[in-house]
């Protein structure tokens, strides 16, 4: 390489500091290869060739940075990671193959035998499972608390506990937790803060500077934004991430490339389509409670909303997911859903497309019935991932299902 080729190479990089989120967005984590590309590049390679069998040995021996094999090292995952990182204020990312695999690489990274969590009884169905079900057999117990009353956290915290994990808001009531108040409990017992942050994304809510340690995505939802790939990714600060990595590097939950530069066009436009997705959600929510088939609507941007102060301070906006009970049972939940025509029926969530899911049966699903009731999780909740096609047509296809109960 000659010294043109070193200066151009330098000159190309860009610094995050002092940038808005927007534009951190669409230029952080981008490293132009000499080619010049103005679009983020794919590395789709499984290994990397050496110059020599000395550089290959100082590379596996963390003596000289470089890449070495793509489960744990490919630059276009690196581009993905420095990129979220930015946006979240954090000072590393790690990426992963899903989102439940970064919630279980953080747990098995972070914590050991004997260790216990106190976690949100408002969460994703499969984190509760993972909790009670999968890391319990590795001796990590769990207590699970009433996420919007801090000082049911603090009284939960045994001599044992390593941390608090919750999503704010939650999946689906909407329920927040005071992410600035916990961190001092957190802080106060020298506990890991953990937050799911994938309802908001760092364009609503930047954990990090409330107080949190660490941030978790399930990038398949909003950072895509197409229901195109499944991936997930940790934020932290070096110490952690270091060992999250760790357990990536051996575990092999790692995200492949291709997914990864998904992501990373995902990521640019990001604050567009967060931004169409509350303003449809925000109107959807305020139809609702309007009409006679429907009982309680959960929104944080609503007036109604138990926590709807919290959310104005907390966040910049309430998000595309809301949740409401439709008058009936069961029954009347799953023909109003089988009535629509233009909405989805998936589990999935933060689709640019509307999405409707009966979450007593499907997210929640594996939960008990008795766990289900006291998160809240009624047989005649539904769950509406409101997209961002015309307003008017999402009213007319849930009126559709209003018209079958």
């Amino acid at each position: 390489m000659s010294i043109s080729d070193y200066e151009r190479q330098e000159r190309i990089q860009f610094d995050p500091e002092g940038y808005e989120l927007s534009t951190l967005a669409v230029r952080s984590g981008q490293h132009r290869s000499l080619e010049g590309e103005h679009s983020d590049p794919i590395y789709p390679t499984s290994s990397y060739v050496f110059s020599s069998a000395r550089e290959a040995a100082a590379r596996f021996g963390g003596d000289e940075k470089g890449n070495i094999y793509s489960r744990f090292t490919n630059p276009t995952v690196q581009f993905f990671e420095e990129r979220i990182a930015a946006m979240e204020g954090g000072e590393r990312a790690v990426a992963t193959a899903s989102g439940m695999a970064a919630i279980l690489s953080t747990c098995l990274s972070l914590m050991q035998n004997g260790d216990h969590v106190v976690c949100s009884r408002s969460v994703f169905g499969s984190t509760v499972s993972l909790f009670e079900k999968y890391l319990s057999r590795t001796g990590i117990s769990t207590t699970f608390v009433d996420p919007t009353n801090i000082a049911s956290w603090e009284e939960a915290i045994q001599p044992e506990t390593k941390m608090l994990f919750l999503e704010t808001p939650s999946n689906p009531l909407a329920e927040l937790t005071d992410v600035e108040a916990l961190s001092v409990v957190a802080k106060k017992h020298d506990l890991l803060l953990v937050v799911d942050n994938c309802f908001c994304t760092p364009v609503l809510q930047q954990p990090l500077k409330q107080g949190a340690d660490i941030v978790i995505h399930s990038a398949t939802k909003y950072l895509d934004g197409q229901g195109r790939c499944v991936g997930g990714v940790v934020v932290g600060n070096d110490k952690h991430m270091e060992e999250v990595f760790g357990f990536i590097r051996t575990g092999g939950a790692c995200l492949s490339p291709f997914n990864a530069w998904v992501f990373l066009k995902g990521l640019e436009t990001l604050k567009l389509r967060m931004d169409a997705h509350c303003k449809n959600a925000m109107e959807m929510a305020r139809w609702l409670e309007q009409q006679d088939g429907i009982e309680r609507v959960f929104y944080s941007g609503l007036e109604s909303h138990a926590q709807h102060d919290l959310a104005k301070r907390q966040q910049t906006g309430f998000g595309g997911v809301l949740s409401f009970e439709v008058k009936g049972g069961q029954e009347a939940a799953w023909k109003f859903i089988d009535a629509t025509q233009m909405i989805s029926i998936t589990g999935n969530l933060g689709d640019v497309k509307t999405t409707i899911t009966h979450p007593a049966t499907t997210t929640h699903g594996r939960m008990t019935p008795e766990a289900r009731a006291e998160a809240g999780v009624h047989d005649n909740l539904i769950r509406l991932s409101v997209g961002i096609e015309d307003i008017n047509d999402i009213k007319a296809d849930m009126l559709l299902g209003l018209a079958a109960i």
